[in-house]
């Protein structure tokens, strides 16, 4: 979605401001936040996708005014309350409005340390191949999507065929995996942002395939 998160490209928002030697963490409370965000997740009660789109939809200027981890804990408020885990008056004695198995901090390392693939098999033969020159869809997505909008629009190679994998997209909407093939895309840097940009360099964006059309 065209939300406040996908600033790439965008003018007027100031440069990024590195921090040297940046920790881990800026508080203790950023290290719960993480916890919380990431054993609440291995419920299954939502995945990763509906996760970051609970992000995306916060409202601009709370996003916007809102640390990283601000933003986690506010997202995954919305969640909890969606699934009726958190509800009116929970908050007075501190119990979930409806009873939760969480995984314990030696479980959860486990979970971590595994990780989870999302590789699947594919339906049909990949539709692009190494050397194709295709263009990204130009689209405004209300929901959830893994394509930059910078790179909407826009014209590419293709430089790598990355198997099939979960459609994050479909995934964030409650559509189910839907598996798609993934191709790495390379596109000139004027391509996306003009004759301003650097002659030479180019920008590697990972494309699935209802992104693309052929050029």
């Amino acid at each position: 979605m065209n939300g406040p998160h996908d600033m790439g490209a965008m003018q007027c928002c100031g440069p990024v401001a590195a921090e040297r030697n940046e920790p881990l963490f800026h508080a203790e409370w950023e290290k719960r936040a993480l916890a919380l965000t990431v054993a609440m997740g291995a419920t299954g009660l939502w995945n990763i996708d509906l996760s970051r789109s609970a992000r995306e939809k916060l409202p601009p200027a709370i996003y916007l005014a809102a640390s990283y981890y601000e933003i986690w804990i506010r997202a995954l408020e919305v969640l909890l309350t969606e699934r009726g885990i958190a509800g009116p008056g929970h908050e007075a004695n501190g119990m979930p409005a409806k009873p939760l198995l969480v995984p314990d901090a030696r479980t959860m390392a486990g979970l971590l340390a595994r990780g989870s693939s999302v590789a699947r098999e594919a339906a049909a033969p990949a539709r692009f191949k190494t050397g194709d020159r295709v263009r990204t869809r130009l689209s405004s997505p209300q929901t959830h999507t893994r394509l930059p909008r910078y790179a909407c629009g826009k014209s590419g190679t293709i430089v790598a065929v990355n198997g099939c994998q979960v459609f994050a997209d479909a995934q964030a909407a409650g559509l189910g995996e839907d598996p798609q093939w993934l191709y790495t895309v390379r596109f000139a840097a004027s391509e996306l942002f003009g004759g301003a940009a650097e002659q030479g360099h180019f920008v590697h964006v990972d494309c699935f395939e209802p992104y693309l059309a052929s050029h």
